[in-house]
């Protein structure tokens, strides 16, 4: 990583983001008619046998100058969207996609109003908290043989890591249609999406018909902080898998991304201020 010049960011009007986001919205449209890909959309009431990975990650967290209303409003959210796509199958050549499954997130499909990040800023939107469900199955993918086709890093670095328990930006942000998080199967085998929520967590798993003889760490190298020309900070990393078969326990190494993000914070925060400012 040897140049981690990030350009400052550009702000534009709210009438600008409305109509840019719209005029996308109707492009991803048109690029989903050309049929480009066999989007998954089957689903098995019956897990499939095998377990590949699991993970979860806390529903509510104490955010400075944040109302809690909206964090239980990203409950609801969820809860509609993984119910689009829990048990859903991704059978061999198959791509799966999140907004293909979920659709758009309006009032009239029960979604309320929740936090949402906007050039860095945490605002409000309709749908808003569905980038911690983006957040969790890109995580689990990275631990499987499944590609991934379409990720998009979030910009910003907007919480210090207090009880981070993954690396830095191995999430997946989202917004309806043309930022979406899509992984294709070129395996030979089905794989299937489990999603739950208990009282505490959202939790998810990926299942498979067969026994893989492959296990997945995930890691980061490169990390860097740095003081731009434009008097920000910004953060880098670049993001690893380690592929050991074990059954002849051979290691494969791939580059996955590597990150780029502008730290809304202080990097250099004291202890007590620290701790107030808890990750979602």
């Amino acid at each position: 990583m040897k140049d981690n010049t990030v350009e400052k960011p550009k702000f534009r009007s709210k009438l600008r983001k409305k109509l840019g986001k719209e005029f996308f919205i109707i492009l991803r449209h048109l690029q989903n008619k050309k049929g480009r890909h066999q989007f998954a959309k089957q689903k098995l009431e019956k897990p499939l046998q095998y377990s590949v990975t699991t993970h979860k990650s806390f529903l509510v967290r104490p955010l400075k100058n944040v109302d809690m209303h909206l964090q239980y409003n990203k409950i609801t959210n969820l809860r509609i969207a993984i119910n689009r796509i829990n048990t859903v199958i991704i059978k061999p050549g198959q791509t799966f996609s999140i907004w293909k499954l979920v659709g758009r997130p309006t009032k009239h499909k029960g979604y309320l109003e929740g936090l949402s990040l906007n050039n860095g800023k945490i605002t409000t939107d309709i749908g808003g908290g569905l980038c911690q469900l983006g957040n969790l199955l890109y995580w689990m993918v990275l631990h499987t043989p499944l590609t991934v086709i379409e990720r998009w890093r979030h910009s910003y670095d907007v919480f210090p890591d207090i009880n981070r328990t993954i690396p830095f930006a191995c999430g997946a942000t989202l917004s309806y249609n043309y930022i979406d998080l899509q992984f294709r199967n070129d395996t030979t085998n089905t794989f299937q999406i489990l999603l739950w929520l208990d009282e505490k967590n959202l939790n998810g798993e990926i299942k498979v018909n067969e026994k893989t003889n492959l296990k997945y760490e995930i890691y980061e190298t490169d990390h860097a902080i740095k003081h731009q020309w434009w008097g920000g900070f910004t953060r880098h990393n670049k993001i690893w898998k380690r592929i050991t078969n074990t059954t002849d326990l051979t290691i494969k190494e791939e580059l996955v991304t590597e990150n780029n993000a502008i730290m809304m914070y202080n990097p250099v925060l004291e202890e007590g201020e620290m701790k107030s400012n808890k990750t979602t």
